[in-house]
């Protein structure tokens, strides 16, 4: 079982274990955790897709491919960003991973410091990716409380309804649309009109008129 659950973690598969050793201790030195693996195999075993990081893939190893992992990775939703880290780079490689989402396309031999600006850069985008997505969610909790009445009156004022508007459109009496209004401010914890509107925008929330 992995420790320090929280912590990025740099998964380095390839199966030159030279290479595994070297990759190792460069990104040791510069503090960051790093497991390895000889092939996706080893790799897909421990996989915990709520681990923070970056994979750094090689290519050619036995079985399962570099890109063939990567693109299993991306087939079910599993959003860590992916290096590319060969020695037998190529043209359609290399637009295959790109064009699979990968963040980088690294020749070896690689540059140092260059590798580590990238797993570096590779670490803060996978961070605000969660901290956004964790965002996302509880916004989404929030507007779950919602009652249909509230929820129709939440969905007038994100596309910028005044409370006579709305009052007409759902026949109700401005006095009961600005109490609606306010239990929708209570429930999504807003402290204002406009910072409603971004949560909602931000939660991707619809409503069940929208959807049906």
């Amino acid at each position: 079982m992995r420790q320090d659950k929280d912590i990025p973690t740099v998964f380095v598969v390839d199966d030159d274990a030279g290479m595994r050793d070297s990759i190792r201790w460069l990104l040791e030195s510069v503090n960051h955790k790093v497991e390895v693996y000889s092939d996706a195999q080893e790799f897909l075993e421990g996989l915990d897709p709520e681990q923070p990081g970056v994979v750094l893939l090689d290519i050619r190893m036995p079985g399962v491919s570099g890109l063939e992992l990567q693109e299993w990775l991306r087939d079910r939703g599993l959003e860590i960003p992916v290096i590319i880290l060969t020695g037998h780079a190529d043209v359609p490689a290399a637009v295959r991973a790109m064009k699979g989402g990968a963040l980088d396309f690294i020749e070896k031999p690689y540059n140092a410091q260059y590798l580590i600006e990238t797993v570096q850069k590779a670490i803060e985008q996978d961070q605000q990716r969660r901290e956004l997505g964790s965002r996302r969610e509880e916004l989404r909790r929030r507007a779950a409380r919602l009652t249909t009445r509230e929820s129709q009156v939440a969905k007038r004022v994100v596309q910028g309804y005044s409370n006579k508007a709305i009052a007409r459109e759902l026949d109700l009496s401005p006095k009961t649309v600005e109490v609606h209004r306010g239990r929708v401010m209570e429930k999504m914890e807003a402290g204002s009109t406009a910072e409603l509107v971004q949560m909602l925008i931000a939660a991707e929330w619809t409503t069940e008129e929208e959807e049906a």
